[in-house]
Formats: structure tokens, sequence, C-alpha cells
């Protein structure tokens, strides 16, 4: 199946086209549809078969729609390392290239100058937020991630 047979909105169809990416893998087939129907979905795949798409896409495109706060965390992502919450954050910035969606990776190995950049991000909001739990536990701890809207 090709990404332009998915219901999925003209600006994220032309990031996929600037990034050569034409064809879904079999979870991405899956799994974009039922997210984009707002369902429930728990899906297993191997490493590299284009799971973080899978799940992304729909998001985007449902952020793309509209509707949603522009000072509130709209979306949270848990992920156990901080090397994945920056490489979901990079593909986040690719497939969302064509659109005004706002995101931020919250992990830990980072110096006093990125946490002041995170806490930014949180206080101000992002339609995206990419976490370790760890870390965002800190900062919740500090009193100023408001988790109401999400």
């Amino acid at each position: 199946m090709r990404f332009d047979e998915l219901d999925l909105s003209d600006d994220v169809l032309d990031a996929l086209d600037a990034m050569q990416f034409e064809e879904c893998t079999p979870i991405q087939e899956k799994a974009i549809g039922v997210v984009l129907e707002g369902r429930d979905l728990i899906a297993v795949a191997q490493t590299g078969t284009g799971k973080t798409a899978a799940y992304l896409l729909p998001i985007i495109n449902r952020l793309a729609e509209g509707d949603f706060p522009d000072d509130a965390i709209n979306c949270i992502i848990m992920v156990p390392t901080h090397e994945l919450a920056q490489q979901i954050d990079r593909q986040l910035e690719g497939f969302s290239y064509y659109l005004s969606i706002s995101s931020v990776a919250i992990h830990g190995g980072t110096d006093g100058k990125e946490f002041a950049r995170q806490q930014q991000g949180l206080k101000l909001g992002a339609d995206v937020v990419i976490a370790t739990p760890g870390r965002l536990l800190a900062h919740m701890k500090m009193g100023y991630v408001d988790l109401s809207r999400v």
C-alpha cells in the first residue's frame, strides 16, 4: 500500500514525498488506518520495520486538524532511553516539516542548558512531548508541568 492511499493530510504526504517514503511497511499499513480512526492499538514488530512512523503519522495528522491549545501539552510519547527520545523527535520533525507542530524531547544525560530548554518547553506547552519517565517525573516534581489537557 502507498502512503497516498491513506487518509493523511496533504502536508504529511508532502513531507513523506520529500523524504522519499512511498510504500508502507506491513506494520504501517495495518496500524495507521486503525489509529486514524481513533481506535486503540497494540502492535509488535521487529526493529527497523517502521513502527515509529506507524504511530507518529496519525498523531501528526490529528494535530494538523487543529482544535488543540498552543499553550498546552497535547500528546506524550513515553520512551525508555534518551537516544530513542532524540531519534523520535528527529523523525517527528521530518514528518511534520510542512506543519507547525512543536515537540520537545525530555530526557536525562544533558547539561543545565538543555534542562532549562526542556523546562521552557514544558512550561510553554508543546504539541508532542517525547519523554523518558525519570526525567519527566523530575520536571513534574518541580511543579510546573501541566498534563491536564493531554
